[in-house]
């Protein structure tokens, strides 16, 4: 986490706010994530390797003038995470061959002119089991019922507790030990974004915050183990997991997401 002050941006209870005029650089960086995101997603099929998939999004990232925020960041060794079936986060690409059904979560964060765009979306290897699919389809659907208490005077227990409500009523549950997160100017940056909580509780959100919503879903239980390789988070009951994850900023009327997919491809086919 990083919370040192920005030039050019004004702090409020330790969170950067951004004015009107940065909006344009963060469109332009969250679009870009989102058409990394696009392009990929017609590459994921049985066999492929995760470091394939690595390779076509890095290629794609600096083609457009941007460079891999993850590459190198505390030493993470590629430009991509790629999290499939039970690891929830952080997974490593690799020469993992994606077998038919799997899924996989693909996050890109690039730094477009020293702005960061943020954005991770689910993929079908082929056919899934109606369970997984019923779990993408949750877990994307908790995305939006979170992005749909993004306002003014909202606070961050109501956007934890929507997504918790939700996910939990369908009989899931949310992992608590990683949350989303402030980004502008910097990569990991105030407040941080809990995916469960209360309403009424904690800070109150304030036009100029941005920040990315990317909520954690397991089948089973919300525990969660890291591996020895000190990145992959794993379900610790070793059930399916999925992500979906948006970057947003508060608005004087709502909010915006800066990383919808251009082609409607926020999700896969249901």
């Amino acid at each position: 986490m990083n919370t040192d002050r920005v030039e050019g941006v004004e702090p409020r209870h330790g969170v950067p706010l951004y004015g009107p005029d940065s909006f344009p650089a963060l469109r332009r960086a969250g679009e870009l994530a989102a058409r990394a995101l696009d392009m990929v997603g017609e590459a994921v099929e049985p066999g492929v390797t995760t470091a394939t998939l690595d390779a076509l999004c890095e290629t794609f990232i600096r083609d457009h003038g941007a460079t891999p925020a993850p590459l190198g960041y505390r030493g993470f060794p590629k430009a991509t995470c790629t999290s499939v079936n039970h690891v929830v986060c952080h997974g490593i690409p690799s020469g993992q061959r994606l077998g038919d059904g799997d899924i996989v979560n693909i996050d890109v964060t690039v730094i477009l002119d020293g702005w960061y765009g943020d954005s991770s979306r689910m993929y079908f290897a082929g056919a899934p089991s109606p369970r997984a699919r019923r779990l993408c389809t949750i877990t994307y659907d908790a995305l939006e019922v979170g992005i749909a208490t993004v306002r003014p005077g909202a606070t961050l227990g109501d956007l934890g507790h929507a997504i918790q409500a939700f996910v939990e009523k369908a009989g899931l549950s949310v992992v608590r030990d990683y949350c989303g997160h402030g980004i502008g100017r910097v990569f990991h940056d105030a407040p941080s974004i809990l995916h469960y909580g209360e309403p009424g509780m904690g800070l109150r959100l304030e036009p100029g915050m941005v920040f990315t919503i990317e909520p954690m879903v397991n089948q089973g239980g919300p525990e969660v183990r890291l591996l020895n390789d000190g990145w992959t988070v794993i379900t610790r009951d070793r059930q399916l997991s999925a992500q979906f994850e948006h970057m947003v900023a508060v608005t004087e009327t709502g909010c915006e997401v800066f990383t919808r997919s251009p082609r409607g491809l926020d999700h896969p086919p249901w």
